[in-house]
């Protein structure tokens, strides 16, 4: 009875729903006894949890290259390279090695990711945990998004070059592949019938692209396991997991 005129009185004294929200928590309302620090823990387990499994589906042969969502095609900047293929002997070759190879440095980089995001997540301060459990399918991963993608960009990028160089197909590297092609078409462009159609020297930064497109796939697979783990009972997968996501199914 004290906890429940505790919460009236923050309430009627113009308390935040946040306020609200983390005294609730505290004083363990409805008898759920779960603390904010297990809040915290569980959101943390639950983005790990994430992590590996988004690590599990991308970072294997065809892990990007097959999803239609997430594959990685030439970036905007090579656009004029594929309008203008039938100018590039052996173009539609070319661009297939280069998309390939794309694709297979991103497979081989997320297989780092793991120990990059978790430490990042380990960081991680969450002030208003409870709020971020009781929010949207996605709240934590974006959470994680904005207060470490600087953090987790800036660890990534020498896994995601090493991958770039790397020989993984056809015994080239992606850095190879991209510089055939993008020479194929600026020799084209700079020459005097590109000149006369207009065709501009194509520069790209493959580093920082592949890194991005990469980055952005694993937090998308991260939202949907933290998702499934919010609405499906089935997929929290240790105590902690089933404790904190648990109050969810009581909404």
């Amino acid at each position: 009875m004290k906890k429940f005129l505790l919460i009236i009185g923050i309430a009627v004294s113009g308390a935040s729903c946040a306020e609200l929200l983390q005294v609730a928590s505290q004083a363990n309302i409805g008898g759920v006894g779960v603390s904010n620090t297990e809040n915290v823990a569980g959101l943390k387990s639950s983005l790990n949890v994430g992590i590996e499994k988004a690590v599990n589906i991308l970072g294997v042969e065809n892990g990007f290259f097959n999803d239609a969502v997430l594959k990685i095609l030439l970036p905007p900047e090579a656009q004029p390279i594929v309008d203008n293929l039938k100018l590039i002997p052996g173009g539609q070759d070319l661009v297939n090695r280069a998309v390939l190879s794309l694709n297979r440095s991103a497979e081989d980089a997320v297989q780092t990711a793991v120990p990059i995001f978790k430490t990042a997540i380990t960081s991680m301060t969450i002030n208003d945990a409870v709020s971020i459990l009781f929010g949207a399918d996605d709240a934590a991963t974006q959470y994680l998004h904005r207060t470490t993608y600087t953090q987790l960009s800036a660890a990534f990028a020498p896994k995601v070059k090493q991958s770039l160089d790397k020989p993984l197909v056809a015994n080239y590297s992606t850095t190879q592949s991209w510089n055939a092609l993008a020479k194929a078409y600026n020799q084209v462009a700079g020459s005097l019938v590109g000149k006369v159609a207009g065709l501009d020297v194509v520069n790209v930064n493959l580093e920082e692209y592949v890194m991005g497109k990469a980055l952005d796939a694993l937090f998308t697979k991260v939202a949907s396991e933290e998702k499934a783990i919010r609405t499906n009972p089935a997929a929290r997968v240790n105590e902690l997991l089933k404790k904190v996501f648990g109050q969810l199914d009581k909404k």
